[in-house]
């Protein structure tokens, strides 16, 4: 019989999915959150990018060997769902749609921010109410626009982040005195005179890793795309394999060259450290410009959020763990009714905004990071599973296999569960613990009383549903 309905399409080519992955790495979590991250730990906080990255790296090629061995919408939410199980899976499906909303809510609120650079007078929440509704009547549009706007976007983001580093590069080479920069000099000693490089302590930099690894949220993006890519055997191993460069470029020297201009125990919270250090330095053109990019990397992040938070619940929808109206699909191939749900809910960054804009960011990033978290080890234990279910024929016939194994993934799923006792310490972001473990609690709660009876009856076993896709 032919099916007429609306299909998903495979709209995202090699060059969309190159620059999403570029994109991914430079979000507000970069140009906003790292002068949280700087402020903890100081110099340090490079060393624990790298760590961080490390693990994120091992994570993605877990990812990418279950995506291009079985590319499907929904990614890593029905691989949790065939190796780990249903019930895994409905966590880790949800969890990640809750992360990627509470990710929103802290784009919002840095938009609301970076708009008070030019317009200070002006409330927050009304920048915030303008953005949501521009984000989502975008996100209605077919898939091939969405990855149109982010190569423009990360294209963007990735020019200005290069030509500041050159920049700040320049001035330290040739001890350029720029502005009012005569009681700041500019010098790769401003790394270790403030109290060394560790002047808060390893503890320092242990606490920073609640900031650091909500940075590097959305680079499990790419392995959504591959339900909607043209030739994910081809295009998804390409991006993963830059995400050791895109962590040392946009993360590590970057803010080296950002702490080597600017003393980091100045580097505060308003605004982005970016656009504070080159006001600082008394450019304020580079300032301008560089507010224009930050603008644009949270209206990319916001985009590529509901992008994100869509797909894995269609995939969801498909698999019977989320109500079938989000697997509706509209004519362009969009899972509409997740556009508009996400949308309705980042209304209420517009009343966080209004009634509690100060310290908002900080917290919903702790918040976040716990939800991340906590998809990035179903990852990692799905391909391990896999892995072990496989024959020696089938790992040998793997396209895009895991390096370093079994030792690598073991290494980062150690570090997944390092981050968990990180947030537990502090109190700081104890809170976000206990918000995690209590929607932990509430799905589960949920999954019993209404899936699992439902599947019970209905016969389901625990394995994943392939989407419908339209080439």
């Amino acid at each position: 019989m032919n099916d007429k309905r609306p299909a998903m399409r495979r709209g995202l080519n090699a060059r969309h999915i190159r620059f999403m992955a570029l994109g991914s790495a430079i979000g507000t979590g970069l140009f906003y959150g790292s002068a949280s991250a700087i402020q903890l730990a100081g110099p340090s906080v490079l060393l624990a990018y790298l760590i961080g990255g490390a693990a994120i790296y091992m994570m993605m090629r877990a990812l990418g060997e279950m995506a291009v061995r079985n590319p499907v919408s929904g990614s890593f939410g029905q691989y949790t769902s065939q190796y780990l199980g249903r019930f895994p899976g409905f966590l880790t499906g949800w969890s990640y749609a809750f992360s990627m909303l509470v990710v929103c809510l802290a784009d919002v609120t840095a938009f609301g921010v970076y708009m008070g650079f030019w317009f200070p007078d002006t409330p927050a929440w009304i920048w915030v109410l303008g953005i949501v509704f521009f984000i989502g009547a975008l996100n209605l549009c077919s898939v091939k626009v969405f990855g149109e706007l982010e190569f423009w976007l990360s294209l963007l983001k990735v020019t200005a982040i290069i030509s500041m580093i050159v920049a700040g590069a320049t001035v330290l080479i040739f001890g350029i005195k720029l502005g009012n920069a005569a009681e700041h000099t500019a010098s790769i000693s401003n790394l270790w005179s403030y109290g060394g490089l560790f002047p808060n302590g390893l503890s320092g930099m242990i606490a920073s890793f609640s900031v650091v690894m909500f940075a590097f949220g959305g680079v499990e993006m790419i392995g959504i795309t591959a339900g909607e890519a043209k030739d994910p055997q081809r295009a998804i191993p390409r991006a993963i394999n830059s995400v050791p460069l895109r962590i040392l470029l946009f993360y590590v020297l970057t803010l080296l060259v950002l702490m080597s201009l600017y003393p980091w125990p100045k580097i505060g919270g308003e605004g982005s450290p970016f656009v504070q250090i080159f006001s600082g330095l008394g450019i304020s053109s580079a300032a301008t410009l560089l507010n224009i990019v930050v603008i644009s990397a949270a209206v990319s992040a916001i985009n590529s959020d509901i992008f994100s938070a869509g797909r894995m619940m269609y995939g969801m929808a498909n698999n019977g763990q989320a109500p079938a109206s989000f697997a509706r699909l509209s004519r362009f191939g969009v899972p509409w009714m997740t556009v508009l749900v996400m949308s309705a809910a980042l209304l209420l960054g517009v009343l966080l905004n209004y009634l509690a804009p100060k310290n908002l960011f900080l917290m919903l990033a702790a918040v976040v990071t716990f939800s991340i978290v906590w998809v990035w080890l179903m990852i990692l234990l799905s391909q391990v599973v896999m892995r072990r279910r496989m024959s020696p024929q089938d790992i040998a016939e793997l396209q895009f296999p895991v390096p370093f194994w079994p030792l690598g993934p073991a290494c980062a799923i150690v570090f997944m569960l390092f981050i968990f006792g990180v947030l537990a310490w502090f109190p700081d972001t104890r809170m976000a613990l206990y918000v995690g473990i209590a929607w932990l609690a509430l799905l589960s709660v949920g999954y019993w009383l209404c899936l699992a009876r439902h599947d019970k009856l209905l016969g389901i076993q625990p394995k994943a549903s392939a989407s419908r896709l339209q080439p």
